[in-house]
């Protein structure tokens, strides 16, 4: 491949990155904290539970092992 062949690619694969970029539609502010609130609200509650089960596991286990 030449070299301006390999520029001219390099070009249009910049032009359609371009493009694509101007397609993309951005949330507006008030969506992007009601999404924001919901996942760390969300990651919050998962992690309560993980620890819940864990402490649950953990007892468990231990009354196995006494036995």
């Amino acid at each position: 491949m030449s070299e301006a062949a390999e520029k001219a690619q390099k070009k249009s694969w910049f032009k359609g990155l371009k493009a694509e970029y101007k397609k993309i539609i951005w949330p507006d502010k008030k969506s992007l904290t009601k999404q924001t609130i919901a996942v760390v609200a969300t990651s919050v509650a998962l992690g309560i539970i993980i620890k819940i089960l864990d402490v649950i596991m953990t007892y468990g286990i231990d009354a196995i092992m006494k036995l």
